[in-house]
C-alpha cells in the first residue's frame, strides 16, 4: 500500500477521470446498442408477453413518446451491459492505490469475475425469476378484468430485477475486497451467518415486486452468495494477506545481519 496520502483534491480529480471513463463507455456502448434497440426491448419483455397469453394480447404503449423512449432505455440498458468490463477496469484502478503490489495485479481476475457474475445473476433472474413472476401475476385475472400491461411499466420492473439480480451476485467480489483490507475475516463472518440471512431477505423484499416467488429466487442465491463469501474471506483473509504483506515489506528494509 502507498504510505503516502494523496490530498482530497487529488482524489476527488482521479475519481472524476474514473467516472468520466466509464460514462464515455457506456454512451458508446449504447450507441452501438441503438441499432438494435428493438430486439433488445423484445428480448427484455419477452417473459411478460408470454404470460399474457398465446400472443394475441400484447403491451400497451399510453403516451406518444412511450415506445421512442423506453427503445432509448433499452440502448442505455445494452450499453451498460457492454460498458461492464471497463467499468470494473476503472474501479479496481481508482482502489488500486490502496492497495498492496502483490493485489494491483490481480485486475484481470477481478474484471473477469465481476463482470461474469454480473451477467451471470441478470442471466439467472430472466430464465428462472421473470416467467415465473409474471405468471404469478396474471393469475389474478378474471371475468371482471384482464392484465394488460403497459411497455413502460413492465420495462421498468424488468430492469429494476436485472440490476438487482446482477448486483446481488457481486457479493463474493465485495467480500473480497472486505477481507483484504483486513475489515472482516471468516470467522466473524460465519457467525453473523443468521443476521446475514435476514438482511438478504430484507433487501430482497424491497429490491422485489411484493410476491414470494421473486423475494425467493432472489434472497437464496444472495444467502448462498454470502456463505461462498465466507470462503473467499478464508482464503483471502484480511489478516492473513496484510500479514504476508508486512512479512515481506520488513524483510526488504532490515538490514543485512553479518
Amino acid at each position: 500500500m502507498d504510505e503516502a496520502k494523496l490530498p482530497l483534491t487529488d482524489h476527488l480529480a482521479e475519481l472524476r477521470k474514473r467516472i468520466f471513463r466509464i460514462l464515455i463507455a457506456w454512451v458508446i456502448g449504447a450507441a452501438v446498442a441503438w441499432n438494435f434497440s428493438e430486439q433488445v426491448f423484445g428480448l427484455l419483455l419477452a417473459p411478460a408477453v408470454a404470460a399474457l397469453g398465446d400472443g394475441t394480447r400484447g403491451l400497451q404503449a399510453i403516451a406518444p413518446t412511450e415506445i421512442f423512449f423506453t427503445y432509448l432505455k433499452s440502448a442505455l440498458l445494452a450499453g451498460f451491459v457492454f460498458a461492464l468490463p471497463v467499468i470494473f477496469w476503472q474501479i479496481w484502478r481508482f482502489v488500486a492505490p490502496g492497495l498492496y503490489p502483490s493485489e494491483r495485479h490481480a485486475i484481470i481476475p477481478f474484471v473477469s469475475v465481476s463482470t461474469a457474475l454480473f451477467i451471470s445473476g441478470a442471466a439467472f433472474g430472466y430464465q428462472m425469476v421473470f416467467p415465473l413472476m409474471f405468471d404469478f401475476f396474471t393469475q389474478f385475472d378474471n371475468d371482471f378484468v384482464e392484465s394488460a400491461w403497459t411497455m413502460r411499466e413492465v420495462f421498468a420492473l424488468t430492469t429494476r430485477l436485472l440490476l438487482a439480480f446482477g448486483i446481488a451476485f457481486e457479493l463474493p467480489v465485495l467480500v473480497f475486497f472486505l477481507s483484504i483490507a483486513g475489515i472482516v475475516d471468516a470467522p466473524t463472518l460465519f457467525r453473523g451467518t443468521p443476521y446475514a440471512v435476514m438482511g438478504v431477505f430484507i433487501v430482497a423484499a424491497i429490491l422485489t415486486p411484493p410476491d414470494w416467488v421473486s423475494q425467493i429466487f432472489l434472497g437464496i442465491p444472495m444467502v448462498l452468495l454470502y456463505l461462498l463469501g465466507v470462503g473467499v474471506a478464508y482464503v483471502f483473509g484480511g489478516e492473513k494477506a496484510r500479514g504476508k504483506a508486512a512479512k515481506v515489506a520488513s524483510s526488504k528494509i532490515e538490514p543485512n545481519t553479518p
